[in-house]
């Protein structure tokens, strides 16, 4: 591979997928932005496709709430879509609702929310994947989003996540209020349990998930979320 093929391919103008290239080529070489994997060259963090790029808007965020505009959060003064779930996704999100709904339904510790629901934490709008709020804290108007942000959040990593955004959300939650956040990364098949900005850690698929004093008395194994 020429020193102009790779600056071709740096400055976006050769597609990648047509170098071919050693895994030894690639260590002389180092091709600013890209890893090496499988003989391919592969972007650190690929662009968003269009349809996945925030739209500005005039709506404030108190008008979001009340319209709820579906597959969108509200970030900024900006429409942001949603990442688009995958068959994974979905599996992932009904095994963490399956476990929590057995906990907490029958000692009405309260309820549950899917990723249609709307949130507010701070000057934002979130639609967790999974979201729980305690009953003391159930009030308000059943047709609009939530003006407050849940006690329990939970995010399931998509494939076009950005995971910088992710860690940046799960912090806004814990900003907002939220007292507990779990991210749960399907690939690694783990658990980041997000208490405060300094109480982060990672569980993997052989540990016990638990509620902390959010749901207590609820726990799994975290291999039983990614069947």
């Amino acid at each position: 591979m020429t020193q102009r093929e790779i600056h071709e391919v740096e400055q976006g103008i050769r597609p990648p997928e047509s170098v071919e290239m050693t895994i030894e080529e690639f260590l002389e070489q180092d091709v600013d932005g890209y890893e090496y994997i499988d003989g391919k060259l592969v972007p650190k963090s690929p662009p968003l496709p269009p349809e996945m790029l925030a739209i500005p808007t005039t709506m404030t965020i108190e008008e979001f709430l009340e319209q709820d505009v579906d597959g969108y959060e509200y970030v900024n003064g900006e429409l942001v879509p949603m990442a688009p779930p995958s068959r994974e996704h979905g599996e992932i999100s009904v095994n963490v609702i399956h476990h929590l709904y057995a906990h907490i339904y029958p000692q009405k510790l309260g309820r549950l929310y899917t990723a249609e629901t709307t949130f507010q934490i701070g000057e934002r709008t979130v639609k967790p994947d999974v979201a729980f709020v305690s009953t003391a804290r159930l009030t308000g108007d059943k047709t609009k989003g939530f003006s407050i942000p849940p006690d329990l959040a939970i995010e399931v990593v998509s494939p076009s996540d950005v995971l910088s955004r992710i860690a940046e959300k799960a912090l806004a939650y814990l900003e907002a209020g939220t007292r507990l956040v779990w991210v749960l990364e399907p690939v690694s098949k783990t658990v980041t349990i997000y208490l405060s900005e300094r109480n982060i850690k990672i569980l993997t698929r052989e540990d016990t998930l638990t509620g902390e004093d959010v749901v207590p008395g609820f726990h799994c194994l975290v291999e039983d979320l990614f069947k």
